[in-house]
């Protein structure tokens, strides 16, 4: 990857905003090997169909960024006007309301608003648009199936992605929690079980947002 000194420092210093600032509901990961390869993971707002699902998605930059702008995909299936079967999201400010100047956390908090807001009118899921106009019961039932299937499996997974954008350790971890999960036994209390999974979401995010920071104050060093 060969990007202009002025480009990478640009994307690194928005990485470390977003690492020691996030926007509410957004946790943002840093693919060192491909600065133009960022991942994010997205709180389903509450009161909508995505309510406590949590959804990947990633920013593909261009090489000529920012004066292009990034494509958008969602990663975890949703079923949602503006976004694809595939995961392409259609939105605004990744076409005519693109400027040089348009942050990438401006991006992601419109994304998220998406999942509050959709736009029918412009929808890449002709099926999901038709519903929300026509029989927003309907809509509003499926959307929360597909979030149930998806977004909150992926809710319960709190392993941070790795630099390659995988849940590097994943399935590792999923085997030693169902280990674990065998010898606690029937005297196990669900209500610990969850306790402990949300200390360990909450330190591996904590882990992650350091790492990330570690890795962005030292390229910046090195331009």
């Amino acid at each position: 990857m060969d990007l202009p000194a002025a480009t990478m420092k640009r994307i690194m210093r928005e990485l470390a905003e977003l690492s020691t600032s996030p926007p509410e509901g957004i946790r943002v990961f840093m693919n060192e090997q491909n600065l133009l390869d960022i991942q994010a993971e997205i709180e389903g707002p509450q009161g909508t169909p995505f309510e406590n699902g949590m959804f990947r998605m990633r920013l593909t930059l261009p090489t000529d960024f920012p004066a292009s702008p990034p494509k958008g995909f969602f990663i975890t299936k949703v079923f949602h006007p503006n976004v694809s079967t595939s995961g392409d999201i259609c939105v605004n400010v990744l076409k005519r309301d693109w400027t040089s100047e348009t942050t990438l956390r401006h991006v992601f908090m419109v994304i998220r608003c998406l999942l509050i807001q959709p736009f029918p009118d412009s929808a890449l899921n002709e099926e999901a648009g038709k519903l929300l106009l026509e029989d927003y019961e309907e809509y509003d039932k499926r959307a929360r199936l597909m979030t149930s299937i998806h977004g909150l499996s992926q809710a319960k997974r709190p392993t941070p992605l790795t630099t390659s954008g995988a849940n590097a350790g994943g399935a590792a971890a999923g085997e030693g929690g169902k280990k674990e999960a065998g010898a606690g036994g029937e005297g196990s209390s669900p209500t610990l079980k969850k306790a402990k999974s949300e200390a360990a979401g909450k330190a591996a995010a904590g882990a992650a947002a350091s790492a990330t920071m570690a890795k962005v104050k030292k390229g910046l060093k090195r331009l």
